[in-house]
């Protein structure tokens, strides 16, 4: 057996009597079942084809690039980082939402980051930027307890998902009411505790190539499948994390999971081929989804720049002006109220409401909900763009 392969161990099931299941599922649902037993990798040595290892070290090159050539590419918000930063966030939570099968479209998104009514859906991606923003932020401490407190910040509100904390019961991938006939089986939940740690010490090793460490880190998580649910979205947040502590990324989240969804079949595949003790489809998907990343990224900060050059011609008012302030929030933030205005810009009740009145003349904002206390307004030519990315990337809007 390949060193990297998964063990297995044969463990005790019993369904519970009032579990919904057919007769065949029932049949099949008893005795034991197989529990897999992912090797430690914290010192184990990788031999890697030379073309997988070359491709991969290309698509670090160019992850760098991209986060250095993108640094002031967009117009600055109250002196901070342009707001691509934050752009690309969302994006990058979205898709990797969307591999899971939770879609929302840029506006939804939007809508949802102001705390606005909006749908489940929109509110999960919300969580999912939350959750990528903590792992960032958490970098230079990457452990057991980081990795909890994104999974703290994507499933705060699913109870049954026991936030932030490791599972405490067996877990399987394919939505049978068993385990006795998935796709796999994770490790029993006892195990679990010790593979993180193992797993944390290999992401903190030096001596592996970044993009290998990232993609075989990366698949070891989903391997161990170390939570009741959010484990993909987590996982991708971890591949941000690690790219920040290694220094490839200073200021920007390069929208990697945009990438992957090309081809997620092909993603899936890869990660079957790592259980197997292959680690190099896995590799060869996040080089690729990389170099589709950077690709997708610099249409999209293109399409942004044309939008805020056509503002800048359309919009009026005079110069420092809260109507001109507002315009690089809303690269990043494309909805927005009266009281957001307020909040960031720092003005007046009526000052907010002119500079709505006026961005709305110049066709730059249009509202989206009726009545007076519950008023929104929409930059569609964001929107657009956002929109048009993530078709790009594959993901429904």
């Amino acid at each position: 057996m390949n060193q990297l392969s998964v063990g297995w161990e044969r463990c005790a099931w019993e369904a519970a009597p009032d579990t919904p299941m057919s007769r065949r599922e029932r049949a099949a649902a008893r005795g034991t079942y197989l529990a897999s037993i992912p090797p430690a990798i914290s010192g184990m040595d990788f031999d890697i084809a030379s073309d997988v290892a070359a491709e991969a070290e290309d698509a670090l090159l160019e992850i760098s690039r991209f986060d250095a050539e993108l640094a002031a590419a967009l117009p600055r918000a109250d002196g901070e980082l342009a707001p691509l930063a934050v752009v690309l966030l969302r994006t990058e939570s979205a898709s990797s939402s969307q591999i899971e099968g939770v879609t929302a479209g840029a506006k939804a998104l939007a809508i949802a980051t102001l705390n606005e009514s909006s749908g489940q859906n929109a509110r999960m991606v919300a969580a999912n930027v939350e959750a990528m923003q903590k792992a960032i932020d958490l970098a230079d401490d990457l452990s057991t307890a980081s990795i909890l407190a994104a999974h703290q910040a994507l499933m705060h509100d699913q109870a049954y998902a026991l936030p932030g904390r490791l599972r405490d019961g067996q877990v399987w991938i394919g939505g049978g009411p068993t385990p006795h006939t998935e796709t796999f089986v994770p490790p029993r939940w006892e195990r679990v505790p010790a593979l993180m740690d193992d797993l944390v010490a290999f992401c903190r090793r030096t001596d592996v190539p970044v993009l290998t460490q990232v993609s075989l880190a990366h698949a070891q998580f989903e391997t161990i499948h170390p939570f009741n649910d959010g484990n993909g979205r987590t996982g991708r947040t971890l591949v941000h994390a690690m790219l920040r502590r290694s220094g490839v990324t200073r200021r920007l989240t390069v929208p990697v999971s945009a990438g992957l969804l090309t081809n997620t079949d092909a993603y899936f595949t890869a990660l079957g081929s790592y259980r197997a003790g292959d680690p190099a489809p896995i590799i060869t998907q996040f080089s690729r989804a990389s170099f589709a990343a950077v690709g997708n990224g610099r249409r999209l900060v293109s399409d942004l720049n044309a939008v805020y050059a056509k503002w800048q011609q359309d919009l009026t008012s005079r110069r420092g002006s809260a109507a001109r302030r507002l315009l690089p929030h809303l690269l990043s933030q494309p909805a927005v109220t009266v009281k957001y205005i307020q909040e960031h810009l720092a003005v007046s009740q009526p000052a907010a409401q002119r500079a709505v009145d006026q961005l709305v003349d110049a066709g730059i904002l249009r509202q989206i909900s009726t009545g007076k206390r519950d008023r929104a307004w929409i930059a569609r030519d964001v929107i657009a763009a956002l929109d048009d990315f993530a078709t790009r990337a594959g993901r429904r809007s």
